[in-house]
């Protein structure tokens, strides 16, 4: 389940942040802020660079940048870490042939959340730190330090190209099966041939891909000499017809597409070696109906790390697995009573030790598994977020985390042996970061409600070496016309009805006072996903939102996710529920607050947001004066296995949890005027689920409006369409609420 218009969540936190006006005390903007400019180049929040990464050897840091008149095409840049300057390794205008791409790649583009990118996408570093594996339009290019580029394919089609470990190969996946390039003869071998159809090597399946955030199906062996490759048989699962209706014309679909309480696509593991002349298959049991959540290589390659998932997801195996052979043993095991959570928080260090992230104890912490024993490396009532590296010649692991409040997020050593944990980062910003595979640089990247996302060059200790991208809010900045009417967000908490304590976040245009002014809710509250209530940049939207009057409130409800399991997991088989009472709670405060119009209450989320809008109207008529759902599940039934079943069970053992979560049943309660949106090739949340909740307003003579979006995907978006779609909601809130008498 995506997300959309969420609140930002990346950039620095060593450095202080740029002076900023505080709360109601914003003087006259020095130009105003238009809806034009806020989707328009170049991007307003500045250059924030996409995919920083640092060489193996840790002398060149690289990363996308937009160009400054597309903030949708990327090209690739350089800069030595030594203080050198940056410069364009990769122009993608001379490369890419902007011919059409694949349904394949364009599938996974959706998935990955960057459909409407252009140019280079993705890279990979070869393991001589002097040059890169560059995919651009669907064919794969060597480009090197020197400025010279190689193409290696041709005629497009080739799917995520990788550089093996050791840089000896290039393989990739064409038309359901996977190849290799041996990058010294330079010759191309098919290490499957059966792929095609229903039937492909090297690819994650799509709950993989949207649900799972696995995007491999192909893992090198650290020596080169094997790689595990997925295959996948989607036979069993169903066609779902879907029509993608475009501008000039509708084009239908058949896609795979597993809907909750049926069959799976049936995934195996092969390990082979380069030259196709050897391959095993890896035991992962007798029950096929399992997930491939994750796979990892040990540190001397003699072992594979294989996490075998349920169908249920109540169980999650750690399996080892001899490459040689196929064999597999359970290392350990997770369990849950409600579901466990993914992650990527995983390290095979050379002592054969594993660093592993687990909530065995309520909360996501980190442990060291060696020999067969535990050790908890962090605890407390706080959530790690992320294993970021391991330096083992200094005994030192490096994670996000949100210790103080989960308001931010911070960078965070802790002693390989266990011990006390130390701060990196510095507060009043949220942080994310990478490190080098040694443990000894890291990028970090930071931002606040007040400094949009900036990113430097770190060491170890998180002090800043370069900046990568400083982006100043100085006048020279895209947002300087506009800083001075900034308004910066007041936190705050409220309590839910059990007593859990709820973060909230309130904008306000200047108040005058003795005025009562219009609030529209933005909400999510999905599990997972979706968090509104962070200290990082807003953007410009929200900006504009209030320029026009409005004020802007979200809460974070229970549901929603770095809480930890029991904050988290109250929607267990009953989602709508109560998410739904927490959002009514922020409604009940707000009408307490002098300069709120308790008459000019409205509510816009998407996706899961969309969903919650419809639930709120249902549950609540009158509470609001409107609601805006964007591309909203409105049957469960309808969404795909790994979300749906995560939370609600199977439709087949619980159909009453199905019925009570969806918002269909009680659409005809809703009583306030109610605009719904779609993309209308959206292959994530089909577009039937807007027609269901149409259809059945309509039967029951309920007026509503609707905007769809021909050939828009689930992320309704692009300069021009994002003005039409705010134009679009600003035209509907004014009237029904912000307008009316």
């Amino acid at each position: 389940m995506t997300k959309w218009m969420c609140a930002a969540a990346l950039a620095l936190g060593l450095m202080g942040t740029a002076a900023m006006a505080e709360p109601n005390a914003a003087p006259v903007p020095s130009a105003p802020l238009t809806l034009e400019r806020v989707f328009a180049s170049p991007a307003i929040g500045g250059r924030t660079p996409r995919a920083v990464r640092l060489s193996p050897d840790g002398k060149w840091v690289t990363s996308l940048r937009p160009r400054p008149d597309d903030r949708e095409r990327f090209d690739l840049w350089a800069m030595p870490t030594d203080g050198g300057e940056w410069r364009m390794l990769v122009d993608s205008t001379k490369l890419g042939t902007s011919g059409q791409l694949t349904e394949a790649e364009k599938m996974q583009r959706e998935r990955a959340r960057i459909a409407g990118t252009k140019g280079i996408v993705a890279y990979d570093w070869a393991a001589d730190s002097q040059s890169l594996l560059v995919p651009v339009d669907g064919d794969l290019f060597v480009a090197r330090l020197d400025g010279s580029v190689e193409r290696l394919t041709q005629n497009g089609g080739a799917l995520d190209g990788t550089i093996s470990p050791k840089g000896g190969f290039v393989s990739f996946v064409r038309e359901g099966n996977a190849y290799v390039l041996d990058r010294t003869s330079g010759k191309t071998r098919a290490l499957t041939k059966d792929g095609g159809g229903p039937i492909s090597w090297g690819l994650a399946e799509f709950v993989a891909q949207e649900e799972m955030h696995r995007f491999q199906g192909l893992w090198w062996a650290p020596d080169d000499k094997a790689i595990a490759v997925q295959r996948t048989d989607e036979s069993g699962v169903a066609l779902i017809s879907r029509a993608a209706i475009g501008a000039e014309g509708t084009t239908i679909y058949s896609q795979r597409y597993p809907q909750a309480g049926t069959a799976n696509a049936r995934v195996e593991l092969w390990v082979m070696d380069p030259q196709a002349k050897r391959r095993v298959k890896v035991d992962l049991g007798a029950n096929a109906d399992i997930y491939l959540a994750r796979v990892d290589w040990a540190a001397d390659g003699r072992a594979l790390y294989v996490q075998r998932q349920s169908r249920d997801q109540k169980q999650l195996d750690m399996l080892r697995v001899d490459p040689a052979t196929g064999a597999s043993e359970i290392l350990f095991s997770e369990t849950s009573k409600s579901w466990i959570n993914l992650h990527d928080s995983f390290r095979a260090l050379a002592d054969g030790s594993l660093i592993w992230q687990s909530e065995r104890d309520g909360f996501a912490h980190l442990y060291r598994f060696a020999q067969g024993q535990w050790t908890q490396l962090t605890q407390g009532a706080w959530m790690v977020r992320k294993l970021v590296g391991v330096d083992a010649a200094k005994g030192l692991v490096y994670f996000l985390a949100n210790k103080e409040t989960p308001l931010e997020q911070h960078l965070y050593s802790v002693p390989l042996a266990g011990g006390e944990m130390r701060r990196l980062t510095q507060p009043g910003m949220w942080h994310n970061a990478t490190m080098a595979r040694a443990g000894n640089r890291a990028i970090i990247e930071a931002s606040s409600q007040s400094q949009p996302p900036h990113v430097w060059l770190a060491d170890s200790a998180g002090q800043r070496l370069a900046w990568i991208e400083e982006n100043k809010l100085d006048a020279s900045h895209p947002y300087a016309p506009y800083v001075a009417s900034h308004v910066v967000p007041r936190f705050g908490t409220i309590k839910a009805g059990d007593g859990s304590v709820l973060h909230t976040k309130l904008l306000t245009p200047v108040l005058e006072p003795g005025k009562r002014y219009p609030v529209l809710v933005q909400v999510y509250n999905g599990p997972g996903a979706g968090r509104q209530v962070m200290n990082t940049w807003g953007g410009a939207l929200h900006q504009y939102l209030v320029d026009q009057g409005w004020i802007i409130f979200s809460v974070d409800g229970r549901g929603s996710p770095d809480r930890g399991v029991a904050f988290e997991s109250q929607i267990y088989r009953a989602m709508g529920g109560v998410e739904v009472a927490d959002q009514l709670a922020g409604v009940d405060w707000l009408k307490t607050q002098p300069f709120v119009d308790p008459k000019k209450i409205a509510v816009y989320g998407w996706s899961y947001g969309g969903y919650m809008t419809a639930k709120l109207l249902q549950a609540a008529p009158g509470v609001f004066a409107a609601g805006v759902s964007g591309a909203p599940v409105t049957k469960w039934e309808l969404y795909d296995t790994h979300y749906t079943e995560r939370y609600l069970g199977s439709p087949k053992d619980d159909a009453a949890a199905y019925a009570k979560s969806g918002a269909i049943a009680d659409a005809t309660k809703i009583r306030d005027p109610l605009l719904v949106i779609h993309g209308m090739a959206d292959d994530n949340v089909f577009f039937d689920n807007a027609t269901a909740l149409m259809a059945k307003l309509q039967q029951a003579a309920i007026p509503f409006e609707t905007m769809v979006y021909p050939g828009q995907t689930h992320a309704v978006g692009g300069p021009k369409v994002s003005v039409h779609l705010w134009t679009t909601i600003l035209n509907f809130l004014n009237r029904t609420v912000k307008n009316k008498d």
